[in-house]
């Protein structure tokens, strides 16, 4: 039987994998807007595709921040004070992407439009690759000590290992969106999306394979969870060849869902490498912030079971029926305006 700790670090993979795999995409249809996008009236596309989601989509970061909070506060003062400066660079670009969603339409000029369109494509590159290579810092390890402070200098944080991560992150990212443009518009933008993800599939594929290798070589979670980490590749594997074939085959709903199922088990696979730890010292072992030592008491984890349980099918309930609300392909005519 679970305990409240494990349950709570769960809670908090699934809030990860909730926000990557639906924000993921606004990320990636955001970094289009700078990429795929010819004109101002793409552009607008684009971002109406998200309009009424990217918002929304947030608040599963938000979550998984309060989750580790209040579940695991050790493990968040940690983080938090130790990652301060690109989490709080990670904070600006999402403020700077969601001001630029709202006032990029103000005003009818081309030199405040293409201001806020710089806010939103650089708002969208920047937090999936902070992000990545926050990740890939927890797997590596970082110079954590016994008073459970993390004292890490610049390459301490941002090193071959974390950057590769990073980017890797930022491209799924990238393609997902793309997937979820063809889903979400019609004519040549969509033809587009779909030709730009099929050449995109190829350097992400070496991206993942590169982080594969990488994670092996330079973290030890392979040795405490090889098998389980195995079973995921392979996985995420099958599912990222299932995107190429259904992408290849017009079946977008499907590929879209691939990569889903790629963000989804990389997820999986850094949770599961990490378990019992939250954070690894590379510093010493004994040092290691775990599911344990960084948790809130008894009482704490168990009333917030019963609050999260009550109130997690009204949120989920919520979100799916506004994807449903708005679940038709905008085109150039669409009365939204962003």
């Amino acid at each position: 039987m679970l305990s409240l700790n494990e349950l709570w670090f769960i809670l908090v993979a699934v809030l990860f994998i909730g926000f990557f795999f639906l924000e993921g995409f606004d990320f990636g249809v955001g970094m289009a807007t700078g990429i795929l996008a010819k004109n101002d009236t793409e552009r607008r596309v684009l971002i109406n595709s998200i309009g009424p989601f990217w918002d929304g989509n947030e608040v599963w970061l938000l979550t998984a921040g309060g989750a580790i909070f209040a579940a695991f506060p050790n493990w968040y003062a940690t983080m938090f004070s130790g990652y301060y400066t690109p989490l709080v660079v990670l904070l600006l670009a999402l403020i700077a992407r969601g001001v630029a969603f709202e006032f990029r339409g103000k005003v009818q000029d081309n030199r405040w439009k293409k201001t806020w369109d710089i806010c939103i494509f650089i708002g969208s590159l920047l937090p999936p690759f902070l992000l990545g290579v926050v990740f890939s810092g927890f797997m590596k390890g970082l110079p954590i000590d016994g008073q459970m402070e993390m004292k890490a200098g610049l390459f301490d944080m941002v090193n071959g290992y974390t950057l590769v991560g990073g980017v890797t992150v930022t491209v799924l990212c990238f393609v997902h969106g793309l997937l979820f443009t063809v889903l979400r518009t019609e004519g040549e933008i969509q033809a587009r999306a779909r030709r730009l993800a099929k050449q995109m599939l190829y350097p992400l594929a070496a991206l993942l394979a590169l982080t594969g290798v990488a994670t092996y070589f330079a973290t030890d979670i392979f040795e405490a969870h090889g098998t389980v980490l195995s079973v995921l590749a392979l996985l995420g594997l099958a599912a990222f060849l299932l995107a190429g074939y259904f992408l290849s085959h017009k079946r977008d709903g499907w590929a879209f869902g691939m990569t889903g199922a790629v963000i989804a088990l990389a997820i999986i696979g850094v949770f599961a490498g990490l378990f019992p730890n939250v954070m690894i010292s590379s510093v010493d072992s004994a040092f290691n912030l775990t599911i344990h030592n960084a948790a809130s008491g008894h009482y704490s984890l168990k009333v917030m079971t019963i609050v999260a349980l009550s109130l997690l099918p009204f949120v989920l309930g919520y979100q799916i029926w506004s994807y449903f609300i708005f679940h038709k392909r905008v085109h150039e005519k669409s009365h939204l305006e962003y």
